[in-house]
């Protein structure tokens, strides 16, 4: 769902939502339309709102506002900078109201909420980069509806007193997994059918945010015991802890920020060395062979200088794609600068680590050099064409095996580099692994090959 500019409310069929494609269209409208029919049922028949209800209701619509006007800054930046699924914190207060207050109510408070939260956080923020409308409608409906099932729940457990009583609290940690596993998945959901090559548990489980919602959610659990128990006061001493979240996830995705390489999306230099030494001295510790990959694209100069530099960006965005696709989630890809990517594998399988290394590295050449796929998706143009029309981009790979070759990262390298030399002199779009292909002494004053 890529950020659109905005246009006249009136403007009916011109707004974003339309351009999405058919399919998701029809999945995000049922959402809203679903969370819409529950909330009008819920109008239709409006349940008692005695003195008790009305002043829970009050507490957690400002409580929530103040929520956000207290972190509007901080959630801004966050908002902006997360390249994985965002947990909203305001879940304490819309988590909250779902346990006190009748479902009709509970939606009331995420609605006040979250048309709070754009125009303080979302709206500000200049096109193109402001994104649209409908997403934040969509993220609401999901919320309105997990309201709705974590009420309906606690409605069919019929725990009595909820806290205090092994019932209660049972029907309380039910109620939270209800709310997280509806939201999570519609939001899921239309990720993956908005990005079908997307992977649902790398988006899932980067960065902790389970854990995240978890303890959200759990702070709302508290929050809603403690506002049940005393006043409406208590209220306040759940802000330090939010405010704390806030910045501490702030600070973790500004330093993922600044490990990643802006045109592939992938480690940069400092970052990969720092991991990758680490994954090594794990690899030593538990006695397990690893390997070290070095990939160069070959004439891409050539390619830069006949097709502009940002044809070229796109074949490199396209290569970091298939590494990822290819490699398992715990081997670490990194570019080192210009068109060579780094590969650490920390968990090599077979006994022969060359032969493995080596099949690895093969099915890596293959898949740069031969699949139109690599590109999708790449900005303005025809990224199949990078691997159709005969610009003949290929790939050379050099690598080496811990410990068999190197027990340092630095000797891995110069190894891997090494065997990369080799691959180029041998015509390139060629795998050498290890130091049977050592370089060949130059002669004083020559220049070495620029590979």
């Amino acid at each position: 769902m890529a950020a659109a500019l905005p246009v006249p409310f009136h403007r009916v069929s011109r707004w974003p939502v339309w351009s999405i494609p058919p399919r998701l269209l029809g999945a995000v409208l049922a959402v809203e339309l679903l969370a819409l029919c529950l909330i009008v049922a819920g109008a239709l028949n409006p349940p008692p709102l005695d003195h008790r209800t009305l002043v829970l209701l009050i507490t957690l619509v400002v409580a929530g506002v103040a929520h956000t006007e207290i972190v509007s800054g901080v959630e801004r930046v966050r908002r902006y900078t997360a390249e994985t699924h965002h947990v909203n914190l305001t879940s304490v207060w819309t988590f909250s109201s779902a346990l006190l207050l009748p479902p009709v109510l509970g939606a009331l408070v995420v609605v006040i909420v979250y048309t709070h939260l754009y125009v303080r956080v979302l709206r500000p923020v200049p096109p193109p980069d402001r994104r649209p409308v409908f997403r934040e409608v969509f993220n609401a409906a999901t919320v309105v509806l997990a309201v709705h099932a974590a009420a309906g729940m606690l409605a069919a457990t019929r725990p009595g007193e909820l806290y205090g009583t092994l019932p209660g609290t049972v029907a309380l940690a039910l109620a939270l997994l209800t709310y997280t596993v509806v939201n999570t998945c519609l939001v899921l959901g239309v990720v993956a059918m908005a990005s079908p090559d997307t992977r649902i548990l790398r988006v899932l489980f980067t960065g902790d945010e389970v854990v995240l919602e978890l303890a959200t959610l759990c702070l709302g659990a508290l929050t809603a015991g403690a506002l049940a128990a005393t006043g409406p006061l208590v209220a306040s001493l759940a802000v330090p802890p939010i405010l704390a979240l806030h910045r501490t996830i702030l600070v973790r995705q500004l330093r993922e920020r600044a490990d990643t390489d802006a045109k592939t999306g992938l480690l940069n230099h400092a970052a990969w060395h720092l991991r990758g030494s680490h994954a090594l001295q794990d690899a030593e510790r538990e006695r397990r062979p690893a390997a070290l990959l070095i990939l160069d694209l070959d004439h891409f100069k050539e390619i830069n200088d006949t097709h502009g530099h940002l044809y070229g960006d796109q074949v490199l965005a396209a290569t970091a794609r298939v590494l990822r696709e290819e490699l398992r989630d715990h081997d670490l890809v990194g570019r080192f600068g210009g068109e060579e990517f780094v590969v650490l594998l920390p968990r090599l399988s077979g006994h022969d680590g060359h032969d493995e290394v080596r099949q690895i590295a093969e099915r890596l050449r293959r898949r740069v050099s031969g699949s139109p796929s690599a590109a999708r998706g790449a900005v303005d143009g025809p990224p199949d064409g990078l691997y159709r029309g005969g610009l003949g981009i290929t790939v050379s790979i050099g690598g080496a095996v811990f410990p068999a070759d190197s027990t340092a990262m630095t000797g891995l390298l110069e190894v891997a580099d090494a065997a990369l030399y080799d691959a180029k002199r041998a015509g390139r779009d060629t795998v050498r692994v290890g130091r049977r292909f050592p370089v060949p002494e130059q002669a004083p004053g020559q220049v070495p090959d620029q590979h």
